[in-house]
């Protein structure tokens, strides 16, 4: 018998634990027999005094066993199962594209999406701001969706990974966000609940990314791609950058509104096209639906560039329960907030730097993310036309539009996106948006 108080004070103070005391910790986040007290204290522990390799797989494999974990096999799919996963940015609304390509491609997503974590937006949140949509279906409707459609983005169901998105929440309040250890068992848990053939990850670095620094970010990726590997799971990682939002929007509906146009082909921002075709070749190649990286890179293209794609989120939406012509009507489903202006540069020049977390905790200041667990999102808030690195400005060009329910909301985050931006007079030196990649092979 294992006292928890005894597992955070050995953790405390930097000892190992054993697959034995981490399963007990997680049937107690599980049953409840664990507060919430509890958690935030192991998370705080873990968080200064890290994990061994060992420790982590026996994590990540307890938060999988804590609930259901699927089984494909019975269904007779004709592709492999094939799953991406980001450690999270702001306007990173790559997902929404991502899985309807990789379905057009032949490809099977069951797509398992967590909710936004500090100021980095969530995938789950985007799709509970689509009307009627079921974010978290049944097992069995999950599965015949991914069968028909070819692809079924939801959030966590009580019977999927269930430990996980309890420690998940706790983690998102008690600034525990950045622990490798923690963000490699809850990533790996639940996609190792899904039942997968092969995983792709999207490990973000940079100001807004949760790995604010670039040797963090290869340690995660690292971490991630071991540990998935060592579970039985073909995986690797792309390492992208967050030093500006990657979509040209950041918030909920806001960010919708940029899939449907960007599958529809009627906007499409360079970087953001640039990360998902890359991270969807690199599913369809790891996934054996395509022989080469090159051949695969064709393949996505085409899929999105035909309206394959869009069809795919289309079919999706509509299996879920969404609006059957929400990307015709999308506008009307999601309505944005009613205050609607522009803030202008201070002055002219280039847009040197940018502040992306700021950027993103102003969605959350606005309304579109937590401040707590409990926290309920206004999905109409955020920002639009964010100007990237680069851009040339003068004092009659936006930064940003903002969505705000009030005035005094739009004028702080007015306030918090001038701070956000350094304008200079020499446009700077451009950055890739991938880095590079990080695999076994």
């Amino acid at each position: 018998m294992f006292l928890p108080q005894e597992i955070i004070r050995a953790k405390r103070d930097g000892r190992s634990l054993t697959k034995q005391q981490i399963d007990f910790f997680v049937a107690g986040i599980t049953d409840n027999s664990i507060t919430e007290s509890q958690i935030s204290a192991f998370a705080m522990a873990v968080f200064f005094q890290g994990m061994s390799a060992d420790e982590r797989v026996a994590l990540t494999l307890a938060m999988r066993d804590s609930g259901d974990v699927m089984d494909w096999r019975g269904l007779d799919l004709d592709g492999p199962v094939v799953d991406k996963h980001s450690t999270g940015g702001v306007g990173d609304v790559v997902s929404l594209m991502l899985g309807p390509i990789v379905a057009a491609c032949g490809g099977y997503v069951p797509m398992i999406s967590g909710r936004g974590l500090g100021h980095t937006g969530g995938t789950l949140d985007k799709f509970e701001a689509i009307p009627g949509y079921k974010a978290k279906p049944s097992n069995e409707l999950f599965q015949r969706v991914v069968k028909q459609v070819g692809v079924a983005i939801i959030g966590q169901t009580g019977r999927l990974a269930p430990a996980d998105s309890r420690f998940y929440a706790t983690r998102d309040i008690t600034a525990t966000v950045e622990s490798i250890p923690l963000i490699t068992a809850s990533i790996l848990s639940k996609k190792l609940a899904a039942g997968l053939d092969a995983l792709v990850l999207d490990v973000k670095t940079g100001n807004g990314a949760m790995m604010t620094e670039h040797q963090q970010a290869i340690e995660l990726a690292q971490s991630l791609v071991t540990v998935a590997n060592g579970s039985g799971l073909k995986t690797s990682a792309l390492l992208t950058d967050m030093n500006e939002v990657l979509a040209y929007s950041a918030g909920n509906s806001i960010e919708v509104h940029e899939a449907i146009r960007f599958l529809c082909g009627h906007q499409q921002a360079p970087r953001l096209r640039e990360v998902t075709i890359s991270l969807a070749a690199e599913m369809l190649y790891r996934s054996g639906l395509a022989s080469s990286v090159g051949g695969a890179r064709v393949q996505a293209e085409q899929a999105l560039d035909s309206g394959r794609a869009a069809e795919k989120f289309a079919q999706m939406v509509s299996a879920l329960d969404g609006p059957n012509d929400l990307l015709t009507a999308y506008q009307k489903h999601l309505p944005l907030a009613p205050i609607v202006r522009p803030v202008l540069a201070p002055r002219s020049g280039y847009v040197n730097t940018v502040d992306t977390r700021a950027l993103g905790l102003a969605v959350v200041a606005l309304g579109g993310g937590r401040r707590t667990s409990a926290d309920s999102l206004d999905y109409g808030v955020g920002l639009d036309q964010v100007v990237g690195c680069g851009a040339k400005m003068d004092e009659q060009s936006p930064l940003a539009m903002i969505y705000a329910r009030t005035e005094e909301q739009w004028q702080q985050a007015a306030e918090q996106l001038l701070s956000s931006f350094v304008i200079a007079d020499h446009k700077p030196t451009e950055r890739p948006v991938i880095y590079g990649q990080v695999a076994l092979d």
